[in-house]
């Protein structure tokens, strides 16, 4: 029997849920880049399904977050015709999981679901008009569809999936297995995009110069990313409950409160010039460039400090570029990313001025820009491998990433406007990156992770 295209797809991606590939070699290129962690159980499950527990470790005198090694995120549109049947069948799917693996840890298998514009608006959309969380602050809804910033390339492609799902585990066997129930084994989803990475000491230089990519025998020894420094500083990430809608009052849940405990999620994905960005900039400009103007850093440090007393105001950041012509990565964007002045919680949690707002998940790549895709043509599929990074994180809202991100581009939260040119040398990491694609996401609480509002 002839399969129809619909069919050869779905053949085609289950295929690719459980193909090796590169990815194979993580695990066997991990041994002697840094300690083994033992991860522990978190014990009962929160309302939250984007919260893991993670381990923390110190280097050069800095608490930093030790992440998952092994990531996928896999996109979809809906393909079951009822909506409410598929929510149980998916959510049975995953009650499964959390009885093979823990959820709560990288030991075990973490999952997260979000949902995009597409599905609240085909599917669901009386439902959202009434239950859709509201951002104060940009009188707007709080998911809302991406845009295209200032320093993205004209073809970096706006994406419309009904759901991505984020798996991580320490053991890649766990995302494969994850994987196969969710996609393989139902047929509520038809998978449109399938992501993968890994994060870990030493792994980038290892995996890059595996794949044969330009520019791999330039990155340090050790580096958890590509581009040489450390990210996941613990100061430098969302504390706890810190990103739900909730949480800082940014957003209105509605009178039901049916997202509570929910966040927002952005994905993308951004190619990373290492030949540019190693032979171009010597280290003095390249922590100019991922941190600030004129910072003092010991040559050949990865971790450099990020606490509450070490972020930049916009005063700062518009008289570095004054001064210099620059802006640094993070002082730019630590002027809508972290906290202005002490905030009470809703749940009486202080946070003090200078914490982080944004908690980050994103994790290097070799896709070309993706492992698998339902259309390669549009997604621009290529051939080998190159360095990357698949960018996810968690905000309060659609509108509070999108201020993040413009300020990454010069456009500060106060109105400031630097007169930057999209992708300059003096615009912090840009010159080095390229967006592919992007697209914002829903995370409802765990109780309605399985096709949220369908119930109602």
């Amino acid at each position: 029997m002839r399969l129809t295209r619909r069919q050869a797809l779905a053949g085609a991606a289950a295929s690719a849920l459980g193909a090796a590939g590169i990815y194979e070699l993580v695990d066997r290129l991990a041994g002697g880049a840094g300690t083994e962690q033992v991860r522990r159980s978190v014990g009962r499950m929160g309302a939250e399904q984007h919260a893991l527990g993670l381990n923390v470790v110190v280097d050069n005198d800095v608490e930093v977050v030790v992440p998952p090694r092994h990531h996928r995120l896999v996109t979809a549109k809906v393909a079951a015709s009822d909506p409410r049947q598929a929510a149980r069948e998916l959510e049975d799917a995953l009650r499964e999981l959390e009885n093979r693996f823990d959820p709560t840890t990288p030991a075990g298998l973490g999952v997260t679901i979000g949902w995009g514009v597409p599905y609240f608006r085909n599917h669901v959309a009386e439902q959202t008009d009434v239950h859709l969380p509201h951002d104060r602050r940009a009188d707007k809804p709080a998911l809302i569809d991406s845009i295209r910033f200032p320093s993205d390339p004209a073809e970096t492609i706006l994406e419309d999936n009904d759901v991505a799902v984020l798996l991580r585990a320490d053991a890649r066997d766990h995302i494969v297995a994850g994987a196969k129930a969710l996609f393989a084994d139902l047929d509520v989803f038809r998978v449109t995009s399938i992501r993968e990475g890994f994060v870990g000491g030493g792994l980038p230089k290892r995996m890059a110069v595996a794949a044969g990519v330009p520019g791999a025998d330039l990155i340090p020894e050790g580096a958890q990313l590509f581009l040489g420094f450390t990210s996941t500083q613990k100061d430098g990430l969302g504390p706890s409950r810190i990103a739900n809608f909730e949480t800082l009052g940014y957003v209105d849940l509605g009178r039901k409160a049916y997202f509570r405990g929910g966040t927002h999620m952005h994905v993308s994905h951004l190619f990373e010039d290492l030949e540019a960005w190693y032979l171009n900039f010597d280290f003095r400009e390249r922590v100019d460039t991922a941190f600030r103007p004129g910072l003092h850093v010991k040559p050949g440090t990865q971790t450099v400090r990020q606490g509450p007393h070490d972020v930049d105001h916009a005063s700062q950041v518009e008289r570095s570029f004054r001064d210099q012509g620059r802006i640094g990565h993070s002082s730019s964007i630590q002027t809508a990313s972290r906290l202005q002045r002490d905030v009470v919680a809703d749940d009486g949690v202080v946070y003090r001025r200078g914490t982080a707002i944004p908690q980050r998940a994103d994790f290097n790549t070799l896709d070309n820009p993706f492992s698998w895709s339902a259309n390669p043509a549009r997604d621009g599929l290529g051939d080998g491998a190159r360095a990357g990074v698949h960018f996810v994180v968690f905000n309060p809202s659609s509108d509070d990433f999108h201020r993040n991100r413009l300020a990454m581009d010069g456009r500060l939260p106060d109105g400031t406007r630097l007169p930057l040119r999209p992708r300059a040398r003096g615009q912090g990491f840009n010159a080095v990156l390229r967006t592919t694609h992007r697209q914002n996401f829903l995370v409802p609480p765990r109780q309605h992770r399985s096709f949220p509002l369908a119930e109602l």
